[in-house]
């Protein structure tokens, strides 16, 4: 018998679990620290473990799947190489939609004249020239490249002609909006690509990390990726679209707590190190989002399950609120590394730093703040930025790396690339603490948080005097935008409320005080009506109080930190292809396919030959992602209008959607394994 092992690489932690083929029952699982120098070892540590756990050989295993929040935490934070959007026939102004513009974050844009009209037909010659001389003269300023052109989706020639002419000059990847979504909305279409472009080299060193440690230990066994609507895809075809594995994670997390918890109707909950990311199960399923995926702020055009990600976790950045007399506290969205466990294995350095610092009667700007560097592309940084990397050999203190005040917007640019990141308190250096965890150094965390007490409200008073009560108000803290993430979700799914903001419906004083359960000349009460699946490693930790504080039943299943990895193996392929028709003029009907545009003199002939593209897309890149035994379905919307007593024919959509159970090998003297259902 063969068995399914089953990875997630969050922020923190990778999880490792063992499936029985017929995805019954965990055998073994396993954690280990995310290690983002060498995601190999963090990877390989749990893989181990849990093998060991179970007792099953890796030549035993006959398929592995991997879901991570890497790209999740990636855009939430800001982070990833720096690109160039290579932007076709657009108007003026236009970057500014979207997003988009945000999403650059300063990276280079290229204006080509070129583009399509809605029909497909050219309405600019593609400067190529341009093009080509603008990529001699950049070198190797940029990590990758995003093609956008106006109307690819009705005929992608000038992002194609592009991107050759990319590939064959750098030979840097490059991703055509067309490739990821076959909807209008060029702006939208840009922005998604340059996530993507922005995110290669982060998913590319996952993959091979996993890869490379399954080929040491002897697994010999398709390698699947979590998409971000819970569907498999092969680990080639990711490295292509690693924007598909935003909310991979989250994704994952809700088919694994269905998986064990059989719940068909609650909110599911999972708090990692860096964000939490709820979603709605209801009859069994979660809800896709009709939008795109939202995350980081960022609306792209990924299918993915409707999920609302915040940067809240318990590696969360504390962040002190000196406005007012008495101050606040605030938590996230960018993940810190805790000090207690960059004092596990730094600790005569962590705590040289804190006493140094507790010893002194002035509090300093960096005091219990330390740099990490890690591994990355390099390529475009400033001399200033170089030099400043180049300084930061090994883990040292915050003040140590930065010589001058000129350095600290340098060092904010390293932390936005994933250079280098920032150890300080976070939410797991409270409960280190407060003795509610104690897998890292608790001495460590209370000296930190000493010295975050030491900072002043705007009275001018110390914000903590006994670092206790302050880890207690972080982790308060913690329970409280944890609840609002929660009734924010609540309110979204609630058609009640449709058209209000769920944001301020779940800030409001009216629901606060129904939660409190406010009895006075008015009587108000409010809960969730729906239970919430707790998920995560320190869910246990926080979720009894946030159940508590939303009056609903918290149900936390035996292997709730281990969810994500769970239902990476569950999971099934599936893949889309979606295509139009239009008719330009009367009579004529333009099929606009990958390939180009192709014209029929009647609508049934057309609608055909799409169908027949588009089974032939959706199968075969079923089949690249891994999949057996093909089940085809096809979605189709038609729009007509009645002229003048005749029937006009306006525009149809069809999609045509491939699914299959992932292929899986067969294990060493084993007959064919059965298939998973």
């Amino acid at each position: 018998m063969g068995y399914f092992l089953g990875v997630d690489t969050g922020g923190t932690y990778t999880d490792a679990v063992i499936v029985d083929q017929d995805a019954t029952r965990v055998i073994g699982k396993a954690k280990a620290l995310t290690t983002r120098n060498d995601l190999a070892i963090g990877i390989g540590g749990a893989v181990d473990a849990a093998l060991a756990l179970a007792g099953v050989a890796a030549s035993e295993i006959t398929l592995v799947s991997l879901s991570t929040t890497l790209a999740t935490n990636a855009l939430v934070e800001g982070q990833g190489g720096r690109v160039a959007l290579v932007f076709i026939g657009f108007d003026a102004g236009d970057e500014a939609r979207a997003g988009l513009d945000e999403a650059l974050r300063g990276d280079p844009v290229l204006r080509l004249t070129g583009g399509h009209g809605h029909a497909g037909q050219e309405l600019a010659p593609l400067d190529l020239a341009t093009l080509e001389q603008t990529l001699r003269d950049t070198g190797d300023q940029v990590m990758g490249y995003a093609v956008a052109a106006r109307f690819a989706t009705r005929n992608p020639a000038h992002e194609i002609a592009a991107r050759d002419l990319i590939r064959r000059i750098t030979g840097r990847p490059v991703t055509c909006s067309h490739e990821l979504s076959a909807n209008l909305n060029g702006p939208k279409r840009a922005l998604t690509a340059v996530l993507n472009a922005r995110l290669i080299g982060m998913i590319d060193r996952l993959v091979a990390a996993c890869e490379r440690h399954l080929a040491a230990i002897g697994i010999d066994a398709p390698l699947m990726v979590v998409r971000g609507d819970g569907a498999l895809i092969s680990a080639a075809m990711v490295r292509e679209r690693p924007i598909e594995t935003i909310l991979s994670g989250p994704a994952a997390s809700i088919v694994g707590a269905r998986w064990l918890t059989g719940a068909t109707d609650a909110l599911v909950s999972d708090i990692g190190g860096t964000t939490t990311d709820v979603a709605l199960l209801r009859d069994g399923l979660p809800g896709i989002d009709p939008q795109g995926a939202r995350v980081g702020g960022f609306r792209t055009m990924v299918e993915a399950v409707a999920m609302r990600t915040t940067g809240l976790g318990g590696d969360s950045e504390v962040h002190l609120i000196t406005e007012g007399l008495s101050g606040g506290l605030r938590l996230g969205p960018r993940r810190l590394v805790p000090v207690s466990l960059l004092a596990q294995d730094h600790g005569p350095m962590v705590h040289a730093a804190l006493d140094r610092a507790l010893s002194s009667d002035v509090s300093g700007e960096y005091d219990g703040r330390f740099a990490i560097p890690m591994q990355g592309a390099t390529g475009g940084l400033t001399p200033r930025e170089a030099t400043l990397l180049a300084r930061i050999t090994a883990p040292m203190p915050l003040a140590q790396a930065l010589t001058s005040r000129l350095e600290a917007a340098a060092m904010d640019r390293l932390v936005a690339r994933g250079l280098v990141m920032i150890a300080g308190v976070t939410p797991s250096d409270a409960s280190h603490a407060l003795g509610r965890l104690g897998a890292w150094d608790a001495q460590a965390s209370e000296k930190a948080l000493r010295l975050l007490g030491r900072r002043r409200t705007g009275a001018g008073e110390r914000f903590a005097t006994d670092p206790l009560a302050l880890a207690q108000a972080i982790i308060d803290q913690l329970t409280t935008q944890t609840a609002e993430c929660l009734l924010e979700a609540a309110f979204a799914e609630d058609p009640a409320f449709a058209g209000d903001a769920p944001e301020t419906l779940a800030r409001h004083p009216l629901t606060r005080a129904g939660l409190r359960g406010h009895h006075g000349v008015m009587q108000i009460t409010a809960r969730l009506a729906v239970p919430v699946i707790g998920l995560g490693a320190s869910a246990p930790a926080y979720y009894g109080a946030v159940g508590q504080m939303l009056g609903c039943q918290m149900i936390l299943p035996e292997h709730a930190g281990v969810a994500n990895a769970i239902g990476a193996v569950v999971g099934q392929i599936s893949q889309r292809a979606t295509g139009s028709v239009t008719s330009p003029s009367e009579g004529r009907f333009a099929v606009h396919l990958p390939g180009g545009v192709e014209t029929f003199a009647d609508s049934s002939t057309a609608l055909a030959a799409l169908h027949a593209a588009l089974t032939a897309d959706a199968s075969a890149r079923a089949l690249r992602a891994g999949a057996v035994d093909l089940h085809l379905t096809t979605t189709r919307d038609i729009r007509e209008a009645d002229v003048e007593g005749r029937t006009m024919f306006i525009e149809a959509t069809l999609t045509v959607t491939a699914s299959g159970r992932p292929r899986v090998a067969r294990a060493s003297g084993d007959a064919p394994p059965k298939a998973l259902q």
